[in-house]
C-alpha cells in the first residue's frame, strides 16, 4: 500500500492523503459474510450515552472474520484481498477445498492465488495458523490468542506484529507492539507475518468532514466548559486545570491515571509496555 496526496484545490485537501488502495483486488464484499450494522451512536440498551462523541457516519456492513482459525487441515485458496470500513487492515477472502468462504486478516506478502492453511501440519508461510508450541523463536505473528479456541484477540491492528521471543514449559514469552512482554501458553493459535496494510498511520483526514464520516462527532475542551458541566470550566479567562490532578466530567481522576485491574493475569506480564515517546 502507498500514501497518495491530492491536489491543494481547497483547504481541505492541502494537507490531505490517502491510500492508494493498489492492493484491493475486489470492490465488492462477499453477500454470504456480510451482517447488517445498526447505528447505536454510542448508546447502551438502555439508550444512555456511554461512549461520548459518536455518531452520524457512512452506512457500513459488519464483515464476519474468522479470528479462530478453527477450520484446520483443510487448504484454502486467497480469491482476493478486501477493504473493510470496520478496521483499519484489509481482508483476504478465503475459498476452502470443501466450498466454505472465509475472511481473514490480510498479512503482507499474501497474494491472490496462494494457498493458506491452519492447523499444527501448516507451514511457516504469512497467512498460516499455528500452535505457538510448532511456531519457531524469533518469528513475527499476529491474531494470538490469549485462551485456547476463543480466536484472536491480540496483534490485529494495521501494520502491526508480535515476535515470539522464547518458549519455557507451557508458556511462550511474545513481544507485543506496545513492547509489552507478556506469556502466552503455547497451546494458543497464532497467524504467521505482519498484519498489511502498515501506512495506515500515515494518512492525514485533512478536514473535519472527514473524520465525521468515519462516525466520530466534535469533542469540547473542559476548559471550555462551565463549572456545572465540567470540573475542568469556569474561571475568568483561560484558568489552568488545577489540583490535585485532571478530572474526567464525572471527576474521576484521567490523563495517566492507571486503569487496570485485572490481577488475575498480572503473572502474565513480563515486562510492562514502554513509556509513549515523546
Amino acid at each position: 500500500m502507498a500514501v497518495k496526496k491530492y491536489k491543494p484545490t481547497s483547504p481541505g485537501m492541502r494537507g490531505r492523503t490517502g491510500s492508494t488502495f493498489e492492493e484491493i483486488t475486489k470492490t465488492k464484499p462477499e453477500r454470504s459474510l456480510l451482517i447488517k450494522k445498526r447505528a447505536t451512536s454510542g448508546r447502551n440498551v438502555h439508550g444512555r450515552i456511554t461512549v461520548r462523541h459518536r455518531g452520524g457516519g457512512h452506512r457500513r456492513h459488519i464483515r464476519k472474520v474468522d479470528f479462530k482459525r478453527d477450520k484446520q487441515g483443510i487448504p484454502a485458496r486467497v480469491a482476493a484481498i478486501e477493504y473493510d470500513p470496520n478496521r483499519s487492515a484489509r481482508l483476504a477472502l478465503l475459498h476452502y477445498a470443501d466450498g466454505e468462504k472465509r475472511y481473514i486478516l490480510a498479512p503482507i506478502g499474501l497474494k491472490v492465488g496462494e494457498t493458506v492453511m491452519a492447523g499444527s501440519g501448516a507451514g511457516i508461510r504469512p497467512g498460516n495458523s499455528l500452535p505457538i508450541a510448532n511456531i519457531p523463536e524469533g518469528t513475527q505473528i499476529h491474531n494470538i490468542e490469549i485462551q485456547e479456541g476463543r480466536g484472536g484477540q491480540l496483534v490485529r491492528s494495521a501494520g502491526t506484529s508480535a515476535q515470539l521471543l522464547g518458549k519455557e514449559g507451557e508458556y511462550a514469552t511474545v513481544r507485543l507492539p506496545s513492547g509489552e512482554v507478556r506469556r502466552v501458553r503455547q497451546a494458543c493459535l497464532a497467524t504467521i507475518g505482519q498484519v498489511g496494510n502498515p501506512d495506515h498511520g500515515n494518512i492525514k483526514l485533512g478536514k473535519a468532514g472527514r473524520k465525521r464520516h468515519l462516525g466520530f462527532r466534535p469533542a469540547v475542551r473542559g476548559s471550555a466548559m462551565t463549572p456545572r458541566d465540567h470540573p475542568h470550566g469556569g474561571g475568568e479567562g483561560r484558568s489552568p486545570i488545577g489540583m490535585p490532578s485532571p478530572k474526567s466530567p464525572w471527576g474521576k481522576p484521567t490523563l495517566g491515571k492507571k486503569t487496570r485491574r485485572n490481577k488475575r493475569t498480572d503473572r502474565m506480564i513480563v515486562r510492562r509496555r514502554s513509556k509513549r515517546r515523546r
